[in-house]
């Protein structure tokens, strides 16, 4: 997803500068005019923002604090913002690190999936400094149609943590409506005309469910990168000592399908276990 952003940032005319651990995924924006930067360090060394788009929690530890990471060129005025969906208490931790060199972190992940990063119509959601959101928010609105400032430090990710919950177990939900109705022998097309103009409509109902009752199962997001948000989810409703009913379950069945060689296939994969297929 970082690429079709980044090429949002650039279209609009701002100079780029790009590191990534695969360099062959900057091609594109190397093609356009971006200039490649060696290490996460040597990208800050003299951007005034830095945007991070990576996969877990570990990953942004590393582009931040690491021996080659933001943290070795860090300075004051400097705005990382981390579209990653990871720890919230890690991101505090980074944060307060980052803020001893006059560097300002914000927590801004993204929903939206691949579609949403190259239509430019995420919903971005931010945590972190509100002088440095308001700095950095015209840069957002490139890459997102909803972008929103969530608190302090931490709070972007706990709102795409609830985000993730509302997305996963209404997948569920399209699954299984649309098993039951394929197994009724409905006509599945006509099913979902009569469902998606009224209360039941939703996202995933209109972008997912056609693609469950067409085998289409290319990832727009993987259930591997779902698990490991759920995992997240888990984490903070234990620290907040909340006990969540539906996730455990959602997370048992996309197990099941990460255990039938579908991890990295696309979310609405879950349609193959809940049917049986």
């Amino acid at each position: 997803m970082g690429a079709p952003m980044a090429s949002h940032l650039r279209a609009a005319g701002h100079a780029l500068s790009v590191h990534t651990r695969t360099r062959a995924r900057a091609a594109d924006l190397l093609a356009a005019g971006a200039v490649w930067a060696d290490t996460p360090a040597h990208a800050a060394a003299d951007a005034d923002v830095v945007f991070i788009c990576v996969t877990d929690t570990p990953d942004v530890e590393d582009v931040v604090l690491g021996n080659r990471g933001i943290i070795q060129s860090a300075r004051a005025g400097l705005v990382v913002v981390d579209h990653s969906t990871i720890s919230p208490a890690a991101t505090r931790h980074m944060a307060d690190t980052l803020a001893k060199k006059g560097t300002a972190l914000l927590d801004a992940p993204v929903s939206g999936g691949d579609l949403g990063a190259r239509d430019a119509t995420l919903s971005i959601m931010a945590g972190g400094d509100r002088s440095a959101f308001d700095r950095v928010e015209p840069l957002l609105r490139l890459m997102g149609k909803t972008v929103t400032y969530c608190g302090p430090s931490g709070n972007g990710q706990l709102t795409k943590l609830v985000n993730q919950i509302l997305v996963s177990v209404t997948n569920l939900a399209v699954c299984e409506a649309l098993a039951l109705a394929q197994r009724c022998g409905l006509d599945p097309q006509a099913t979902l005309q009569a469902v998606s103009g009224g209360a039941a409509g939703s996202w995933q109902l209109a972008n997912l469910g056609p693609r469950m009752l067409a085998g289409d199962m290319k990832p727009g997001f993987m259930i591997d990168l779902q698990q490991k948000d759920l995992r997240l989810v888990m984490e903070a409703a234990a620290d907040a000592k909340l006990s969540l009913q539906a996730v455990p379950l959602v997370r048992e069945l996309f197990a099941q399908a990460q255990a039938a060689g579908l991890g990295r296939a696309g979310t609405q994969a879950l349609f193959k276990i809940v049917a049986h297929k």
